[in-house]
């Protein structure tokens, strides 16, 4: 697993291997919604370092041929397996990770898919409640900066800006 690999100096690991992507397309015409809840993150309360990795075909659609043409069409998933996300929390002294709390945190790092990588900031929370530790954010993805395209046929159905939220549950990473 990339994460494991990237953060193997970690001191103070959190990790989960059921992490929630949701992604979300609003238009006019139709609405396209997609959940893949097999995400796998780490993060290491001491420094802030954070990291994810998903695999595109694990994105569950109600629509058998949405998800079809996601893959096939949109993501070319069989060629850009998985996305993944490197960073790190740039507020992680504002979190105090023994009191239970909703903290307000910016997350800066570099979000590879469809074979592009960006640099990105994003808002998030860390909510600490009785020692367990969860993670989420908000974002958008504008679908031209990762070279994902639409055809014309269908542009009236795709939003460009696709927003993306981001939930994790972490447990203690043992080893």
């Amino acid at each position: 697993m990339l994460c494991v690999l990237t953060f193997q100096g970690f001191s103070q690991k959190y990790f989960t291997q059921k992490g929630l992507v949701t992604f979300f397309s609003a238009t006019p015409m139709e609405n396209i919604e997609a959940k893949n809840k097999g995400v796998n993150s780490l993060m290491d309360i001491s420094t802030g370092e954070m990291a994810f990795t998903l695999l595109q075909k694990s994105f569950e659609f109600p629509d058998k041929l949405m998800q079809e043409h996601f893959n096939d069409k949109y993501m070319e998933s069989d060629k850009f397996p998985k996305s993944t996300f490197e960073g790190k929390i740039t507020n992680i002294a504002s979190v105090d990770f023994k009191k239970d709390g909703v903290y307000n945190v910016s997350v800066s790092g570099k979000l590879s898919m469809h074979g592009v990588t960006k640099d990105i900031t994003v808002p998030g929370t860390i909510t600490i409640k009785d020692g367990k530790i969860s993670a989420s954010c908000k974002f958008q993805v504008k679908l031209v900066d990762y070279k994902i395209e639409v055809p014309k046929l269908v542009t009236q159905k795709i939003a460009e800006s696709i927003d993306i939220t981001v939930e994790m549950n972490y447990e203690p990473y043992n080893k």
